[in-house]
């Protein structure tokens, strides 16, 4: 064993923050002080042993492409664990990837949706083996301090966070939630809109990993004159033969639009609940977007437009969760509001 893989299993503090999300799972790690995992939260099983064959990027490189004998599942959904023991198995893997076979239990702060509840809870502290504390944290809260906002003060701030399966709001001051709301609505939800819309409109079958792409692509909150254009490939429903055809930044526009207003209805929602001291303190602050879904083109103007009140993208948007979790362990007090369970 080498010097390093030994002082890597031996390491005694470990303090290390996850962001479990539907589409990608996180790690950060406190002593190094940046993110040591960024993978697909996606796991080849075989069918009938149900033994582990791939996970990570190796596995979502088979979604869709696999034998009758091998099936590639995201365990996680909508932001909540789908199936225990292949999240288990999974986290297990990434983190003996990354620390080895360690004597020393590490203490651990999960980021969750803000609404998941009690059973939803103790999955996820089920989920990790061999910690010494495990805490969980919402992921607005986590969201809003990886973007390097204090919320220790007594400021009301505000988040959006757009992840795979759940997008979280969230107004905060002293460390605690003021007001907040988590919607079903996010990352995902733009996929399967945009799989329908082409399904509906041009009579092609896409891909899940397509209509990602597309929405990278071409994703925009409000049309313009001049869109941007892509040729994508599928299955003609018509003829039963592969095809392809070209589509525009509007279309994809009508494609997402009402689910981009889903979100935008929430913000003003959780901007209603809103004390009006906090309220003035938004006005002046604005509005933080974190998340994938923070990335869609001119998303920031369209929320700008319906609350009137203004919106920046965080400097850490994908990040940003999983580093405002790591950043908690250095807050005392915010610890000590968190659900924890000592092992």
């Amino acid at each position: 064993m080498g010097i390093f893989k030994f002082l890597r299993v031996f390491r005694v503090n470990k303090s290390i923050s996850i962001d479990l999300g539907t589409a990608n799972i996180l790690i950060y790690d406190k002593q190094r002080k940046k993110v040591v995992l960024n993978e697909p939260s996606v796991v080849a099983l075989d069918k009938k042993t149900r033994k582990v064959i791939a996970v990570g990027r190796q596995a979502r490189e088979m979604l869709g492409k696999t034998p009758d004998s091998i099936e590639a599942i995201k365990p996680l959904r909508e932001g909540v664990i789908a199936d225990l023991d292949v999240t288990r198995d999974m986290l297990d893997h990434f983190i003996k990837n990354i620390y080895g076979y360690g004597l020393f239990k590490p203490e651990i702060i999960i980021c969750v949706p803000l609404e998941v509840t009690s059973v939803e809870r103790k999955a996820l502290f089920d989920s990790v083996m061999g910690a010494k504390k495990i805490y969980i944290i919402e992921e607005g809260r986590a969201a809003i301090i990886g973007s390097g906002i204090d919320i220790s003060k007594p400021n009301g701030n505000m988040v959006v966070d757009i992840g795979g399966g759940s997008t979280d709001i969230a107004i905060l001051s002293l460390n605690e939630i003021i007001s907040s709301k988590s919607i079903k609505v996010a990352g995902n939800t733009f996929d399967t809109d945009i799989v329908r819309y082409i399904k509906n409109k041009h009579n092609l079958l896409i891909g899940e990993r397509a209509a990602e792409a597309i929405k990278k692509n071409l994703a925009n909150a409000i049309k313009v004159e001049n869109p941007e254009k892509m040729t994508i490939k599928g299955l003609n429903l018509q003829f039963g033969i592969p095809a392809s055809i070209e589509i525009d930044e509007n279309e994809i526009n009508d494609a997402i639009y009402h689910s981009l207003m889903d979100i935008v209805n929430s913000t003003k929602e959780v901007l209603e609940k809103c004390p009006a001291e906090l309220a003035s303190d938004i006005l002046d602050n604005g509005v933080v977007m974190t998340g994938g879904g923070s990335l869609i083109k001119n998303f920031t103007k369209l929320l700008e437009n319906h609350i009137k009140v203004k919106v920046y993208i965080s400097n850490n948007p994908l990040d940003s969760v999983v580093l405002g979790g790591g950043l908690a362990f250095e807050n005392k007090k915010l610890l000590k509001t968190l659900q924890m369970k000592e092992i």
